[in-house]
């Protein structure tokens, strides 16, 4: 694994926001899964692509857990953080958080990980570097 240059900065985390509105819903008027699953895949690839600073691809969602419902209204916080690095792979946890306008009230909803894979020009898994020692 090839080491960050001094002064060089690379981001450990990607912040997107969405509205949930009713295109994005079921029957019951609460985020399709999918959909939720797709903004988390969004972020972990913003994230691992601004870190590696070359093409990547999503190699595996881990255990995704649904804790509380999405409502149409509510404003979607996503945020990815790269946790662990291997010689190519990134490690993403993603957090989706709403917030209701009115009052502010937020509650972690979702959460899950995903593995990037960083890849060369030719399409194969090209390394990246190591995370900053603390």
């Amino acid at each position: 694994m090839s080491e960050v240059p001094a002064g060089e900065v690379r981001p450990l985390q990607a912040r997107l926001l969405h509205m949930v509105f009713p295109d994005h819903t079921n029957h019951l008027g609460t985020l399709f899964g999918g959909q939720a699953l797709a903004w988390m895949d969004m972020a972990a690839f913003i994230v691992a692509s601004r870190y590696a600073r070359t093409t990547v691809v999503t190699a595996r969602s881990e255990q995704v857990d649904f804790r509380q419902p999405i409502r149409k209204g509510d404003l979607v916080e996503v945020v990815a953080s790269i946790v662990k690095v291997g010689r190519s792979s990134m490690n993403v946890d993603v957090e989706v958080i709403t917030e209701d306008l009115l009052s502010g009230e937020r509650k972690l909803c979702t959460r899950g990980r995903f593995v990037m894979i960083a890849l060369d020009p030719l399409g194969r898994p090209t390394a990246v570097p190591a995370l900053p020692k603390p």
